[in-house]
């Protein structure tokens, strides 16, 4: 019996069968029209998708600060509460549909939401510069212990002194790291970043000018 030829065309000695993706690439290339393809809205819808399931570990804070449509966020709670396979896998694509409805500029904000969870805020991250700034300062600086204080007088100053001079102990008792290796520091480098950390959370930091590095004093 003889096989039935799908009916196609040839373009540049590859064949292309009517009614395939690659068909409707060609008509719309000849067509020269700005309409996306069955591929890139496939690919688009697909990574809505994939926006969408992230929304589920978004902090609570941040999700919030979006300022979605009550039916997503209830969306979200109710996939979140799914344990079911099947039943999960429908409350998802539910999700993907309502994130096809999104304006733009509400993508880019879940985008800049999830990014921050992920990687910190720019603000988080001068935050933790400052902080480490100030340690290092403490411990290699007689001088940065009263200037603290004046920035940050309801400091416990006790215990800053206790934990200055152990992480000045720690700092030649140590055996030196291996080549290469990150330097190794005690408990009390890291409970000293900590304080530093919550005294500067309770209360405005100074500006970064404010704060000199180590680097620049020598």
């Amino acid at each position: 019996m003889t096989r039935k030829l799908k009916k196609g065309y040839y373009v540049k000695g590859q064949f292309i069968a009517e009614g395939s993706e690659a068909d409707l690439a060609f008509k719309l290339e000849l067509k020269g029209s700005d309409e996306p393809s069955r591929t890139e809205l496939k690919r688009e819808s697909d990574e809505l998708q994939e926006l969408g399931e992230a929304l589920l570990t978004l902090r609570p804070a941040l999700l919030a600060r979006l300022m979605l449509s009550e039916k997503l966020v209830d969306a979200v709670t109710e996939a979140k509460r799914i344990t079911n396979f099947e039943g999960k896998r429908r409350q998802m694509q539910f999700i993907g549909k309502l994130m096809r409805k999104l304006e733009p500029q509400v993508l880019v904000a879940i985008r800049a939401a999830l990014h921050e969870q992920n990687f910190g805020s720019a603000q988080e991250s001068l935050s933790l510069h400052l902080a480490e700034q100030w340690r290092d300062r403490l411990i290699a600086d007689e001088s940065a212990f009263e200037e603290w204080l004046r920035a940050y007088a309801s400091t416990d100053t006790q215990q800053l002194r206790a934990l200055i001079r152990q992480a000045r102990k720690d700092a030649t008792a140590l055996p030196k790291a291996p080549a290469g290796a990150a330097p190794r520091h005690g408990r009390a480098y890291r409970e000293l970043f900590q304080l530093v950390r919550e005294q500067m959370q309770a209360i405005p930091a100074p500006e970064l000018s404010a704060v000199p590095s180590i680097a620049s004093m020598q």
